[in-house]
């Protein structure tokens, strides 16, 4: 895995090949970014990071000068990982293990961007949960975006607040916003 832009543009991160994870893909991610890039700053936006896996994502915004990062997994080593990383590069980045949805549904934690990635077996009524229990707990902060990433076999858009989906190969981001 490869951070693509900023302070730590080119560096290349290694996680152990145990974590079950699908780490975004450099195409995926850079297209993601070049729509971002359009709309925030990132040295002003809180961003947190759902099913973050390898903290790929995190990462990225952590080195365009994002300061107020939350990632949360489930899975404990991914966990590891990424404080391990974080501490490392000497990045703001907060690591918690939780259940998303269980996370979601206790946290006060409102941001500007909401970046979900979960495995892309995961059944579609708990892809249709995300959006749902972003919303109806009022996470996103004013002008927010919601983007979740999975298979191009998955269709969100009949979810209320969708506006909006790009495919990069076999992955598609489908992002949600407050009307």
């Amino acid at each position: 895995m490869r951070i693509i832009s900023g302070k730590y543009k080119s560096r290349r991160i290694s996680a152990p090949s145990k974590l079950p994870v699908r780490p975004t893909t450099d195409m995926a991610k850079e297209a993601l970014f070049n729509i971002l890039n359009n709309r925030y700053y990132f040295d002003e936006v809180a961003f947190l990071d759902l099913f973050a896996g390898t903290g790929n994502i995190s990462y990225e915004f952590a080195s365009r000068g994002c300061e107020k990062i939350t990632a949360v997994d489930g899975d404990f080593g991914c966990v590891q990982f990424v404080s391990k990383t974080a501490a490392e590069l000497d990045l703001d980045i907060t690591a918690l293990k939780s259940d998303v949805f269980s996370f979601l549904e206790k946290t006060v934690i409102k941001s500007d961007i909401i970046f979900a990635d979960p495995p892309y077996d995961m059944p579609l009524e708990d892809f249709e949960r995300l959006p749902e229990l972003v919303f109806e707990k009022d996470l996103l902060l004013k002008d927010g975006i919601l983007i979740i990433e999975h298979a191009k076999q998955t269709d969100l858009s009949h979810l209320s607040n969708f506006v909006n989906k790009r495919k990069y190969g076999g992955s598609v981001f489908s992002f949600f916003e407050l009307p």
